[in-house]
């Protein structure tokens, strides 16, 4: 795996892309890929990145038939994804096939440890949500991605960032939270909460459960991607990208 993870590693950071792993009759397993991943993620912390949360993503029946992914994948958050500011300015340059998408973040004061977490543990132990945007970003050729490619290369996921505003989970109904984006001022796309397993709450509970099955947990402070209520959308230089998640806020980013 080792071989897998420097070949995904080398791409990041020098924003190539590489032929699918599952096209190259290897066998990989999705507990062979998340190997992988982990692999990735040590060097990424030996060059100092520190995680800060996790995510969920491929979760909305729009983005499993938009890339053929028809599962969940996960991955890791760190503090060199997480770009911020009002308007925040995102470098293309930096990125190699962004696409974006709006999701719904949850920022936990509590630690959930999988198996057995249920959607009524995740609403407990979160302090806030937030409106989101995650840039995903693949390392494979073409975005040519099963579910083996995703997960070995972390989610797919680029950077992320969060509105400003936070609301108590418990003053919404989650499931029918809705968000509207617009792309360069023009209506884009609109989901509903419901988009990711039912509710997010199902959602990051399914994370958990996942994660824990590999000894990691959610843990308090994490930033959590519950994964994207609307399809992704290509992004290149002069993009402009406003999202409203209704009753609670908005967030926007701009392409430079």
């Amino acid at each position: 795996m080792n071989d897998h993870a420097d070949e995904l590693y080398r791409a990041l950071r020098g924003r190539t892309t590489v032929p699918p792993l599952s096209e190259r009759g290897l066998g990989l397993t999705i507990d062979d890929a998340y190997a992988v991943s982990l692999a990735v993620m040590e060097r990424r912390q030996g060059d100092g990145e520190r995680i800060v949360g996790k995510k969920i993503g491929v979760t909305s029946k729009a983005v499993q038939d938009m890339l053929g992914v028809h599962q969940p994948d996960f991955g890791f958050l760190t503090d060199r994804m997480w770009v911020r500011g009002g308007v925040v300015d995102i470098d293309a340059c930096g990125l190699i096939q962004p696409r974006a998408e709006a999701e719904i973040g949850f920022i936990l004061k509590k630690r959930l440890a999988g198996p057995g977490v249920t959607a009524a543990d995740v609403l407990d132990a979160t302090e806030a949500i937030a409106p989101c945007f995650e840039i995903v970003d693949s390392r494979i050729d073409g975005w040519r991605i099963a579910i083996v490619d995703t997960v070995a290369d972390n989610a797919s996921c680029g950077v992320f960032a969060l509105g400003e505003a936070r609301a108590d989970p418990r003053d919404h109904d989650l499931p029918n939270l809705k968000v509207t984006v617009r792309k360069n001022g023009a209506p884009l796309s609109e989901g509903y909460g419901s988009a990711v397993q039912g509710s997010p709450l199902e959602a990051v509970a399914w994370l958990a459960n996942t994660l824990g099955v590999h000894g990691v947990t959610l843990d308090a402070s994490d930033v959590i991607l519950s994964g994207s209520l609307v399809p992704l959308a290509p992004a290149s230089r002069g993009d402009l990208f406003e999202m409203d998640l209704h009753g609670v806020g908005a967030c926007s980013l701009r392409f430079v």
